[in-house]
């Protein structure tokens, strides 16, 4: 069942990099919060109650619900339109990941070590690098923070691998890193639609001391 789920997460990357609207990349990321509640459900079984508790709220309640409220609000605040606007095709786009999974298969058949899952391994460093891709092709601000989530999303993957082991440090640094991280980037956002019309990568140039 977890080997399922993290096949759909895989498939919510190609989808993330045809996406034009930003509403959709935001119904992406919380879909992408569901499934990681799943995962972490099914995997972390055997940790404590409490540990679990938090690990699931994290998930559920942070990423599913928090971060895509938090994103649409800004999103109506700064009046950014719908469109990511980004810099090459759909079709460019969907060939990009799809090397980049297939690139994340190869080198994990090219680790010979029994401690690591391959499918965590392809599943995480694949989302780790769409993250980055869409941070890199996409001209708005505010998609930039979304990439940046998509990064998070693999590595907490990446932590669910070792999280029977020790799950409430590898959470915490994780969801420290995710408020310190959103909230900053959403001030950050909100100043600059205070000064700009759009908040296009484009336009930081125009900003002066």
């Amino acid at each position: 069942m977890t080997n399922v789920l993290l096949i759909i997460f895989t498939i919510s990357l190609l989808y993330l990099g045809i996406a034009h609207r930003l509403l959709t990349y935001i119904k992406i990321l919380a879909f992408q919060g569901i499934i990681l509640f799943g995962i972490a459900f099914i995997e972390l079984i055997q940790i404590n109650a409490l540990n679990l508790a938090f690990v699931l709220l994290e998930t559920i309640v942070f990423k599913t619900l928090a971060i895509p409220l938090f994103l649409n609000y800004v999103m109506k605040r700064n009046r950014i339109t719908r469109d990511a606007e980004p810099f090459l095709p759909n079709f460019i786009s969907l060939i990009i990941i799809t090397l980049i999974i297939i690139a994340t298969f190869i080198l994990s058949n090219a680790i010979a070590d029994s401690r690591i899952s391959k499918i965590y391994f392809v599943v995480s460093l694949s989302t780790l690098f769409t993250g980055l891709y869409i941070i890199v092709t996409r001209n708005k601000i505010i998609t930039h923070v979304m990439g940046y989530l998509v990064i998070e999303n693999g590595v907490f993957i990446l932590s669910l691998a070792v999280g029977n082991e020790m799950p409430m440090l590898v959470n915490l640094g994780i969801l420290l890193d995710i408020f310190a991280s959103v909230f900053l980037l959403g001030i950050f956002v909100n100043r600059i639609g205070d000064v700009l019309k759009d908040v296009d990568v484009g336009q930081l140039k125009n900003l002066k001391d």
